[in-house]
């Protein structure tokens, strides 16, 4: 079973959901100039399934995302266009607003 770390946020904005591949947390990935560190504080320390997941990013105004699992997953859903994903050192990252 594919696990995801995932928070909830209140923001101005309406509801953002960050989440991240278990198997990326913890790590730093670089590329370039960008530098994407991947910590509990921001994705939280709550291990979800992809399907929990997808049902929250399914009510989020505000999704970021990290990792092939969940990125893939998120776009199979059409949460998500693949032209949107970008990658920082091998790793799908993709954030999007609902409008």
């Amino acid at each position: 079973m594919s696990l995801v770390y995932l928070r909830s946020y209140a923001t101005e904005k309406g509801r953002m959901v960050a989440a991240c591949d278990e198997e990326c947390m913890g790590k730093t990935f670089r590329e370039g100039r960008l530098k994407l560190s991947l910590q509990t504080g921001f994705y939280g320390s709550a291990l979800f399934g992809i399907g929990e997941a997808l049902a929250l990013l399914d009510r989020a105004e505000i999704l970021n995302l990290v990792g092939p699992k969940i990125v893939e997953a998120a776009i199979a859903r059409g949460l998500v266009h693949p032209e949107a994903v970008i990658s920082i050192g091998g790793v799908p990252h993709v954030q999007v607003m609902k409008l």
